[in-house]
């Protein structure tokens, strides 16, 4: 009985030491990819850890390590979809009081940033276009992360890139 419980504990240290290399070796793509939702150090880095709690508590869940960057990705892009969520319910009430826009046309932008050009995507979007162009996976790579049939994935990144497009460009940057 005491072999079982031994050889139990030796597992499951090892499958902890695996977990802990394979995160490591992919803690900054996780950082970069949670930067790019949130847009704030500290958030990022809070979903890093979030990220590193759930791929811990879930490791045993991974059938093969050779999916673990996909499957870490994945985590990475519903914790961060979750925290907007979370900002988003909390300030809400907040919105409609802010003037966001001043009469004075010289506040706005002469150059629009990639990062504001990907915020005008919605969330579907944004991560298709971060994980086709930012993490170079292949369409099939990001049909398997998001669950979506491989069509959806080409037809959401050519939307996207049409949006982006467009938008460089200055055209319906407003809704205009």
């Amino acid at each position: 009985m005491s072999n079982i419980i031994n050889s139990s504990n030796k597992e499951k240290s090892n499958q902890n030491n695996t977990c802990l290399d394979l995160f490591q070796k992919y803690q900054e793509d996780v950082y970069r990819i949670a930067f790019v939702y949130v847009k704030n150090k500290d958030d990022a880095l809070d979903i890093v850890q979030e990220v590193a709690y759930r791929a811990f508590k879930t490791f045993h869940t991974l059938k093969e390590t050779q999916y673990f960057k996909t499957w870490l990705i994945k985590i990475t892009i519903r914790c961060s979809i979750d925290l907007l969520r979370d900002k988003k319910k909390s300030t809400n009430g907040l919105v409609g009081s802010i003037d966001f826009l001043s009469s004075d046309e010289g506040d706005i932008p002469l150059s629009i940033t990639l990062q504001d050009l990907l915020e005008t995507l919605n969330e579907d979007e944004k991560s298709v276009v971060l994980l086709k162009y930012y993490q170079d996976y292949t369409f099939k790579s990001i049909s398997n992360v998001l669950h979506i049939p491989v069509s959806t994935v080409k037809s959401i990144l050519y939307r996207a890139l049409e949006k982006l497009r467009k938008n460089a460009k200055g055209e319906d940057i407003y809704g205009q």
